[in-house]
């Protein structure tokens, strides 16, 4: 009989020649558990997505109750659903006056799928700006966005009329004109490194856009919800864009995702054509009341206040030798080593210690660490001393906090 990792290799498509093959039984807070029981600090979240660990309660209690009520009745837009109005009011009312309207989807790449088609829409145009080393998404429209073209050059070719400028580049919003549909920008970079925005860039940015008739487009699928210290990291930055993309950490461990832009621009999505944009899932009556239960608990609790606090610890025990340099933005933080082959070498040794962390899609030289906000004083120093005997190549902890 094939055990099921052979299962696993045989009949899921893989991503990549070396999956990392964790077989993962159960998770609680900030641990996964592996068939032997063995445990594992989940030091980026799944990928910056169970903001409040894995299995928060009050996630897990609304999911339950919505499982009493209904699943998927109609396609997006049609009925009223509690869930999907409770969540989008509750959204708006954290939001600016500006962004009073939200489309619920699936994923991040769906939300940057529908912003595109939305500035398209409203603005007639059909050149889109996106920054270098930035990652919005793998659909043939997301992707398009992306530079290098790395891991897309195989699917070319992708969408025409799109062009990329470089972060914290002033000289390049020159290349914003009245041709540009919009300009999709992460507030700050996440697959670079974790990237903040210099002086007064996003404000110039949002001048520039506003000046030419483009659409000023955040994605802050990655920084959202928390992760850099404000619910919304452009909050931080005194801009408001045109159009919001949300998804990653907004489900509490459920998928979904959202645009959000003003009712005066979403509307174009209802006429000349009808069903402008439509989806069969999104805004799922189970994902959506998890993303409201996330939203609330963030909201009530003091898990965001903390968050610069534990940024600084974090800052604080993370010194060693080998560390290059260190970028963060709350909750996220960038170790640039010397080498890919040396963030692997840590990689591997910590999940070996029982610490997941990763590196970054465009910084393969760089470690990745985002945690579950819920993360203790305690635990960061712990996760910290898995890291710093990595670089050491020293053995496994005995003491794992639960």
């Amino acid at each position: 009989m094939l055990t099921q990792r052979q299962l696993f290799l045989k009949h899921l498509a893989q991503t990549s020649p070396s999956p990392l093959l964790l077989e993962i039984e159960r998770a609680e807070g900030l641990f996964l558990y592996d068939r032997q029981g063995k445990a594992y600090m989940d030091l980026i979240a799944g990928i910056g997505v169970s903001s409040l660990g894995h299995r928060h309660p009050r996630v897990i209690a609304a999911i339950r109750e919505q499982l009493d009520c209904y699943l998927h009745t109609m396609v997006y837009g049609e009925y009223v659903l509690s869930p999907q109005v409770k969540l989008a009011q509750k959204l708006c009312e954290q939001l600016p006056e500006s962004l009073n309207s939200v489309y619920l989807v699936n994923s991040g790449t769906e939300a940057t799928e529908g912003a595109m088609k939305l500035a398209k829409r409203y603005t007639g145009r059909a050149e889109m700006i996106a920054c270098k080393n930035a990652y919005h998404g793998s659909t043939q429209g997301a992707a398009s966005l992306m530079w290098p073209t790395d891991f897309t050059q195989a699917y070319h070719p992708l969408l025409p009329g799109i062009k990329h400028i470089d972060f914290n580049c002033e000289k390049c919003l020159e290349k914003i004109s009245t041709h540009t549909a919009a300009v999709i920008i992460e507030p700050i970079q996440a697959e670079s490194g974790v990237n903040k925005p210099s002086s007064d860039y996003l404000r110039k940015l949002r001048a520039r856009c506003t000046e030419v008739g483009a659409l000023l487009v955040f994605d802050e699928i990655q920084t959202g919800f928390g992760r850099t210290g404000s619910l919304f990291a452009f909050e931080q930055y005194d801009v408001v864009p045109d159009v919001l993309l949300l998804a990653k950490g907004m489900g509490g461990g459920m998928p979904i995702g959202a645009f959000v832009a003003s009712q005066n621009l979403m509307e174009h999505f209802t006429h000349h054509p009808v069903l402008g944009h439509i989806t069969t899932f999104g805004g799922h009556p189970l994902s959506s009341a998890a993303a409201l239960a996330t939203l609330e608990t963030l909201l009530e609790g003091d898990w965001i206040q903390q968050v610069k606090e534990k940024e600084a610890w974090f800052l604080h025990l993370l010194q060693h030798p080998s560390i290059v340099a260190i970028r963060s933005a709350g909750l996220w933080l960038a170790l640039e080593l010397e080498s890919f082959d040396r963030v692997l070498q840590v990689v591997q040794t910590c999940i070996q210690k029982g610490v997941i962390t990763d590196w970054f899609l465009f910084n393969n030289r760089s470690l990745r660490i985002a945690p579950p906000l819920i993360i203790e004083k305690e635990q960061i120093e712990w996760a910290c001393s898995v890291i710093l005997e990595s670089l050491e190549g020293g053995g496994v902890s005995s003491f794992l906090p639960g």
